[in-house]
């Protein structure tokens, strides 16, 4: 009798155990964070080099195997960020990379999100120095939470009148490889704009009305405005 009581416990421990593992995980989303490093195969691999690539810190192909070309763009990538640079993709480097718990997505913008930010960038600020290809990012961004915009990054962008590429037909060339590093720069919460909703070149603005916007800071060709 006594056995068959120990027994019946440790089923029941067995039982709530399982319960709170299946809870754990649940709250987690239903997926567990993996350590991507050499010898490791499979989509998450092939996310980490696709970020890696847009960035410029890979130049292999996209195959999913993470190999000695793999680790050395990790390692590259996270001198770059200050995070310890050992080749391994951990929790805080997926993170950097914008693929935190979901592959693809980054700051709760998808990749898809990412590359049309990086497009406008691009086609917006060509040729002026990078911190004003962030601040022309950050700015669409800023935009996103202000009243007076739509608040999605498609509706902020295709807003009417909103951008000139949209019109000039500049949003249709190539993306700068710096403008997918911008975008996610401005992303993960860099502003060199201050806080900017509007900016301008003055040798190139047809509109009266934003010469009267105050000014917060010059950066290249660019003035950005509150």
């Amino acid at each position: 009798m006594e056995n068959k009581l120990k027994y019946v416990w440790a089923m029941i421990v067995v039982v709530l155990v399982n319960i709170l593992v299946i809870s754990i995980v649940t709250n987690l989303g239903g997926s567990v964070l993996t350590l991507s490093k050499v010898g490791s195969q499979g989509e998450e691999v092939k996310s980490i080099q696709t970020k890696l690539s847009n960035q410029g810190y890979y130049k292999g192909k996209i195959d999913g195997i993470f190999g000695s070309q793999t680790k050395s763009a990790v390692v590259s990538f996270q001198k770059a960020k200050g995070l310890t640079a050992d080749g391994i993709a951990g929790p805080k480097t997926l993170a950097a990379l914008g693929l935190g718990g979901s592959a693809g997505a980054q700051g709760g913008f998808s990749s898809n999100d990412v590359t049309l930010l990086a497009r406008v960038t691009s086609a917006e600020s060509r040729g002026e120095p990078y911190t004003g290809q962030v601040a022309v990012a950050a700015v669409i961004l800023n935009r996103i939470e202000h009243p007076s915009f739509p608040n999605t990054l498609a509706g902020v962008i295709y807003q009417p009148g909103a951008f000139s590429c949209l019109n000039d037909g500049g949003i249709n060339a190539p993306i700068s490889d710096t403008a997918y590093k911008a975008a996610r720069d401005a992303i993960n919460g860099w502003d060199p704009s201050g806080g900017a909703i509007y900016y301008y070149n003055p040798a190139k603005a047809t509109s009266s009305w934003i010469f009267s916007r105050p000014v917060i800071t010059v950066i290249g060709d660019h003035r950005f405005c509150s």
